[in-house]
Formats: C-alpha cells, structure tokens, sequence
C-alpha cells in the first residue's frame, strides 16, 4: 500500500494519542504487523497537559482531554526513537504548535534524525498569534502552516484535519496546494459530558474530544467528501474496531486508516484488525485491497 512515495506493508496503522510512543505497545503488538503508528503529538517544549479526570465514557464512545501531553520533541529524538529505529514499520511523528514558528522549530528538530518515514501536522490547535482561531478552521491558515512545513521537511507530509469546520472539503483543498502529502481525516469532535449531581464537566476541561464508534459514520462522509475534492491520499480515522470497518473506509476514498479509540479499550485492537484484514481479503476474494479505494456505488462488486 503506497501513501505517496510512502511504502506501507500493511493499510491499517495506529493513531496519535492513542498509543504512546510506541514503546509502551511493543510487548502487546507486533508493530511489525502493522503499516505504521503515529506517535503522540510533539512540541518543541514539554508539556504537562490538562488537569484529570482526562477521559470519560460515553454511549459508543469517549470524551478525551489529555490535553498534548508529551515529553517534548528533543527528548523524543533522544529516548524514544533510538528504541524505535528496531522496528519494520513506519514511524510517523505528530507535529503541533500554537504558532506557525512553533510548527517549524520541531520539524527542524525532526528533519535531523533518522528513523521516521513521515511527519503528521495537527493543525486543530489555537494560533495565539491569531487571536486563538484554530489553525484547521480556515483555508488561509491552513495553507500558511502547511507551506511553511513544507519548506523545511524533506519527508512525506501528512495533515491531520479538524471535523469542526463548515466544509472540509475547502479547508483538504488548501492543505493540498500548500504541499500536503495526505490527508488523514479526521481529528475528534468537540463535545461534552456533564455530571447531573455535580453540575459539572465530567472532564477537567469543559469540553473534550468525542471518539469511537459513535463517529465513525459521520467521518465516513467527512472521508468520502474530501477523497472527491483532492487527488492526494486520505487516510481515515474516526471509530475503527473490525477489518470490516477498515473496507468502509476505503470504498468511501481512504487509502489507509489509523486505529485510535479501539486502543483504549484493547491496546491489541491495531494489530488484531492488521491480521484479520488480510483474513477478511481472502473469504471476500478481494485481491488487490487497493481495488476497492473510491469504489462507493460502482458496479464492480
């Protein structure tokens, strides 16, 4: 399966925030098996994240509000991806900021180490030079973190787009022209659980990011309306947990998906789904997976 000039061995890999570094799931996944993992989002300085409680239930799904917790870029180069260099899967590095120079400074920390097939740009994050609208929001600011990226990376780039917007469709469009690689589609979607005795957010924050089965219809068309609107890849996330799944996705125009809830509640869900996708091929005589790509009411099945 190619996602550009990105080879992967398999089209199911593991998403951001959902499984560590990577490290943390080796003695539970055969990351081998896997095409990749995304590792959780870097910045260029450490970060302590969002007050608890960070994650609730919900029906079909969970709220989340870790809040980009993350050991910053410089020791990630230095501790985890020496460990990680081992293994034959791509390793795709989440980049977030909340300017565009914040961006720039963990791509260049990025751009000098060796080990990773891709980097991931989170643009659903508030740019503080911009009074605080989300960079994924608008096409303009879109386009701007994008193009800078794109002139200091030599590596495939890959934009992870917000649900939270009017039409994505415009928003994968400027990503595209900018010099986006792929698209992965899409982040979670802004909502809230409110305890009826406290009166409050069951989270510390007040809203958070529903995941999980629950919006795996919605991203379903978020994927097909973005598949439509660009020629580069999409990669689909959004309530994954069965090989069939994995097929929606890509009758609807993904090329690949990235497995994220699913690994809350079995951190064996990714590899789990990898080997029974190729068990699912075989009793469906899907030989070439790619076949099915963009195929949604087309006459070849």
């Amino acid at each position: 399966m190619n996602i550009g000039a990105l080879r992967l061995s398999s089209p199911v890999l593991a998403a951001s925030g959902t499984f560590g570094y990577g490290v943390e799931f080796a003695h539970l996944v055969d990351l081998n098996r896997l095409g990749g993992f995304v590792v959780k989002g870097l910045s260029r300085e450490p970060m302590a994240g969002a007050p608890a409680p960070r994650i609730c239930e919900t029906p079909s799904g969970m709220l989340n509000a870790v809040g980009l917790q993350n050991i910053g870029v410089r020791a990630f180069v230095a501790e985890k991806l020496p460990q990680l260099r081992k293994f034959q899967t791509a390793i795709i590095a989440n980049v977030f900021g909340y300017t565009v120079e914040d961006y720039l400074a963990v791509l260049r920390v990025l751009e000098q180490a060796e080990g990773l097939a891709a980097c991931e740009l989170n643009v659903s994050c508030p740019n503080t030079e911009q009074g605080g609208i989300l960079f994924g929001s608008d096409p303009g600011q879109v386009a701007a973190v994008v193009s800078a990226a794109r002139r200091v990376t030599r590596r495939p780039l890959w934009v992870k787009l917000s649900p939270n917007v009017t039409d994505i469709a415009v928003i994968a469009r400027a990503a595209e022209q900018a010099g986006a690689d792929a698209l992965t589609v899409a982040n979670t979607y802004v909502a809230m659980s409110v305890d009826i005795h406290t009166r409050k957010s069951r989270l510390g924050r007040l809203t958070g990011g529903l995941s999980g089965p629950a919006i795996k219809p919605i991203t379903l068309r978020l994927v097909y309306e973005t598949s439509q609107a660009v020629r580069i890849p999409v990669i689909g996330l959004g309530g994954i947990e069965s090989p069939a799944d994995v097929l929606e996705y890509m009758i609807c125009g993904a090329t690949a998906v990235q497995v994220g809830t699913a690994n809350f509640v079995d951190p064996g869900s990714s590899g789990r789904i990898a080997t029974g996708l190729e068990g699912l091929c075989r009793e469906s005589n899907i030989l070439r997976i790619s076949d099915l790509i963009a195929t949604l009411g087309s006459d070849s099945a």
